[in-house]
C-alpha cells in the first residue's frame, strides 16, 4: 500500500462530534506542566476551576482521533514522523464545549523518490451548537517512505526563521519523569511514550515525551514571557519538531518578540539538542 496522489486530496472525515469538560482542560494544563512550580499563582487560572482559562494548544487534543488517518493515506506508518504543527485560534479556546470536527488533506509535497513526502492534514473544530469555527489544526507528517508519489514537486512553504539576534527572553522548564504518563491522559496513548519495549523497538533507550506536549510547553512559555499568562491574545501557534525530549529533561526556550509576532525555539539543556525549531506565535491585533 502506498500514498496515491491526487486521490488522497479527496479523503475527508466530516461531522464527527466530541465534547470536553473543565476537567479535561485542567488535565491538559497539568500535562504541559502548569501548576508544577511552587507559589506560581499566575498558573492557577489554568488548573483551578475558579475563573478557569484554557491553554490555546488545548485545541490539539480535544478532538483526539479526528482526521484522515495514516492508514487511509496509505503511507508507510513505520517511516512516518510528525514534522510540523500549526494551531489557528479563531476565538479563544472555551474551557468546555461540544465540538464538530471536519477533516481533510490539504496538500502533498513530493520531495523525490528517495527523499520522502510532506503530507498536510487539516481539522476544523466548530461549536456543535452555534456552528462557529473555534480552531483549525494543520498537522504535517514527513512520510519518509513515500517520495515519488506524484505530489506537488514545488517546495513546501518556507519555515519561519527567528530574528538573527539574541533572544528577548528565555524560560526554563524541568519536565517531570511522569510527564508523558500524565500528558497521555489527554488522548495520545501511543505506547512509544510509556512502554520501554516499544520505545527500544523504535530506536530509543526509553520512552520519549509526546512532541505535542513539548509544543504545548512552548505555548506556555509564550504566555509567561510576554502575556502575563493571558492566553486570549494568541491567534496562532506553530512549530517544527526536530528531536525528541525524554521525560525528566530540562527545556530551555528562547523567544523573540517583534510587534504581534513571537518567534521561539526550544532545546534540551542536558544534551544541548534543539527539539523545536521555527516556532512562531501570532497575537490578535
Amino acid at each position: 500500500m502506498s500514498l496515491n496522489y491526487p486521490e488522497v486530496l479527496s479523503l475527508e472525515q466530516r461531522g464527527v462530534t466530541f465534547s470536553y469538560s473543565e476537567k479535561d482542560t485542567i488535565l491538559y494544563a497539568l500535562g504541559v506542566g502548569l501548576g508544577a512550580r511552587s507559589e506560581c499563582y499566575d498558573e492557577l487560572k489554568f488548573v483551578y476551576e475558579k475563573e478557569l482559562l484554557a491553554v490555546p494548544t488545548l485545541a490539539t487534543v480535544v478532538a483526539w482521533g479526528a482526521g484522515v488517518s495514516t492508514q487511509q493515506l496509505g503511507v508507510n506508518y513505520q517511516k512516518v514522523l510528525h514534522g510540523e504543527e500549526e494551531t489557528i485560534l479563531h476565538t479563544p479556546m472555551p474551557v468546555a464545549a461540544k465540538l464538530v470536527a471536519d477533516s481533510g488533506v490539504v496538500e502533498v509535497y513530493d520531495k523525490g523518490a528517495d527523499k520522502g513526502a510532506l503530507v498536510v492534514r487539516q481539522t476544523n473544530l466548530s461549536d456543535a451548537t452555534s456552528g462557529d469555527l473555534i480552531a483549525t489544526i494543520n498537522r504535517t507528517i514527513f512520510a519518509r517512505g513515500d517520495g515519488g508519489c506524484g505530489g506537488v514537486s514545488a517546495a513546501a512553504p518556507q519555515p519561519h526563521s527567528p530574528p538573527e539576534r539574541l533572544s528577548d527572553a528565555q524560560v526554563e522548564y524541568s519536565t517531570s519523569c511522569n510527564q508523558a504518563l500524565l500528558y497521555r491522559l489527554s488522548g495520545d496513548k501511543n505506547p512509544l511514550h510509556v512502554d520501554y519495549d516499544v520505545a527500544k523497538s523504535a530506536g530509543f533507550d526509553r520512552p520519549i515525551l509526546h512532541g505535542l506536549c513539548t509544543y504545548g510547553i512552548t505555548c506556555r512559555a509564550v504566555m509567561e514571557a510576554f502575556l502575563d499568562y493571558d492566553p486570549q491574545p494568541i491567534a496562532r501557534h506553530a512549530a517544527r519538531f526536530s528531536a525528541p525530549v525524554f521525560p525528566g529533561e530540562t527545556l530551555l526556550i528562547d523567544l523573540w518578540k517583534e510587534g504581534l509576532e513571537i518567534s521561539f525555539e526550544a532545546k534540551v539543556k542536558e544534551r544541548d539538542v534543539m527539539v523545536i525549531r521555527n516556532g512562531r506565535a501570532l497575537l490578535r491585533d
